[in-house]
């Protein structure tokens, strides 16, 4: 019976180590991806926002053109403001 005993304490103190080392490993690396999701957060944002800002630049351009097809605006306001929309 002490055997017993013995090999099933040793095998608890052993599960105990390997769970809090796993815990421990895990917390780390959830750390590391978080940090590393924050980095990258930014340049994601950035690389999105021409995708939505694609169908708003068509429709400023549109009523632009239309400004001018009114002659509310001269072609020197057209160029410049297309520009400004283009990012030119």
């Amino acid at each position: 019976m002490p055997g017993l005993l013995r090999g099933v304490a040793r095998t608890a103190v052993v599960a105990g180590t390997a769970t809090a080392v796993s815990n421990r490993v895990s917390r780390k690396q959830a750390s590391k991806w978080s940090q590393e999701e924050q980095a990258q957060a930014p340049a994601e944002e950035t690389a999105a926002a021409p995708a939505q800002t694609e169908d708003d630049t068509f429709k400023q351009l549109e009523q632009l053109g239309q400004l001018k097809a009114d002659g509310i605006l001269t072609e020197e306001e057209f160029t410049a403001k297309k520009k400004q929309i283009l990012g030119l």
